[in-house]
Formats: structure tokens, sequence, C-alpha cells
């Protein structure tokens, strides 16, 4: 079963997984680029039994347009998100993509709120599209 590493920038914070995602995707919605500082989050799913954690991590709640809640923990020592928690998908972790430093990731299978979509961005032809 293939293991990635998912790290903050200074590896205090960890989250080893094992096996494929359940899901990945790119979401557009404002949120998502603040929290990023990118213009749109890329993140997988992982079902919580395949995660590891490991190091301290500080705790924000936001809630969603649709008013679930998404719990973000990132690293107090240099500000990172390594994992999030859906309060709407309870035996799940989501990890940003990026923080496995990972080019061979897999690509997108999904992209959300595409209505804020910068003009630019092109999600992968093959993924499946939600405005």
């Amino acid at each position: 079963m293939q293991k990635r590493l998912a790290s903050c920038s200074c590896g205090q914070l960890t989250a080893e997984v094992s096996g494929d995602p359940v899901r990945i995707s790119i979401c557009h919605c404002l949120a998502c680029q603040r929290r990023t500082g990118s213009v749109f989050g890329e993140q997988a799913r992982f079902p919580r039994e395949n995660v590891a954690l490991a190091g301290n991590a500080t705790a924000y709640v936001r809630v969603g347009d649709e008013g679930g809640q998404v719990t973000f923990h990132f690293c107090p020592t240099c500000g990172s998100t390594v994992y999030y928690a859906l309060e709407s998908h309870k035996g799940f972790v989501g990890i940003p993509v990026g923080a496995f430093a990972d080019p061979s990731f897999p690509a997108p299978r999904i992209s959300v709120y595409e209505e804020r979509m910068h003009c630019w961005v092109v999600p992968p032809p093959d993924a499946e599209r939600i405005p």
C-alpha cells in the first residue's frame, strides 16, 4: 500500500497517509482562495483510519456557504494548513495536495465553485465540473 507524507513548511506537523485518496478536488470558492493565498485550493480526501497525524496543531473552524463546519488544522509555528475535517464527512480527513510537495500526485477529478474561478484557470479536461 502506497504511503505519502504531508507536512507543514517547518516539518513540525505531519499527516502520513496510506493508500489512494477517495477524492481529489479543486475548489475555487473565495474562502479557499483566501486560505491558500492562491486562486484555488486543491485537496485530497482520505479515510480517517488511513491517516496518521503527528505534531502540534492549532484549529480554525469556518462555516461554509451551506452552513456546514470545516475545521482546519495548521502549524502554530509556520502557519501551514496540513489537514482539515468536514463536519458532514466525519470518517474522512482532507489534506491540501501542496502539503505533499509531490509533483507526481494524481490530478483532481472534481472542480467545484467554478462560478468563482479565475478566467484563466483551466481544470483538467476529464474533471467533473460543478458550478
